[in-house]
């Protein structure tokens, strides 16, 4: 299961990029751009986690943050509050106010996730994403260790992270160009090919005599966690 978060962001650039980075780590995301849109989709369905800029147009962060907090539904719904105002001043008034946790802008895309990872571990420990599952494999993301029924799976760390990449969205072909992104980094420069040789050594992993191949290969695309597997 996986958590749904609604971010509420402004500046068009930051919202898309909020909302790809967190789709990346396989949480559903609803993207609101202004305060009078982000208290319609509160009224729809409450989220997990609520990511909410102070400074926005019509109805501000910090209003939105004090009427979420006096619904009774959403009193516990942890919320991360973005903001440029770093002054200490603004901060306490921020966690006052009912904000779990406070990032002042500009702040990097890493800890933000890790932040997200941290409130929904305290707040919603069935949703922090720490073990994923895709028919008989396990994946623990903080033992590191992958399991195939009862039998564990020795993974290197390239072919560890490339499991977890793909099993975060299932069924979706990634390009050897996007998993290069997701294991190696975007600074670091890799043939794509390297991507081909990575995967042979996760299907050895994770394939014994008999088993089925959980990953398919899509020819001129990429690979996937193939979903005609668990049936």
């Amino acid at each position: 299961m996986s958590a749904n978060i609604t971010v509420v962001e402004d500046e068009e650039a930051l919202g898309a990029l909020l909302e790809y980075n967190l789709a990346q780590e396989g949480y559903q995301v609803r993207l609101c751009a202004d305060g009078d849109d982000a208290l319609l989709s509160l009224e729809e369905a409450a989220p997990d986690l609520l990511i909410l800029d102070w400074m926005l147009p019509g109805v501000s962060g910090i209003e939105i943050c004090r009427r979420v907090r006096g619904r009774a539904e959403m009193r516990d719904t942890p919320i991360i509050m973005l903001t440029a105002r770093g002054e200490e001043e603004d901060r306490i008034r921020g966690l006052d106010t009912g904000a779990d946790d406070y990032l002042t802008k500009p702040f990097s895309m890493t800890e933000l996730l890790a932040r997200v990872r941290a409130v929904l571990r305290r707040a919603r420990p069935m949703l922090a994403g720490d073990v994923a599952t895709f028919g008989d494999i396990t994946l623990d993301r903080e033992t590191r260790r992958v399991h195939r029924g009862p039998r564990e799976v020795r993974l290197g760390p390239k072919e560890f992270r490339l499991l977890d990449s793909l099993i975060r969205r299932p069924g979706r072909v990634f390009s050897r160009e996007q998993l290069l992104d997701m294991v190696w980094g975007r600074d670091v420069y890799v043939e794509t090919r390297t991507v081909d040789v990575h995967v042979g050594r996760l299907r050895k992993a994770l394939n014994r005599r008999g088993d089925n191949d959980p990953i398919r290969t899509v020819r001129a695309a990429g690979y996937a966690l193939d979903e005609t597997y668990l049936g």
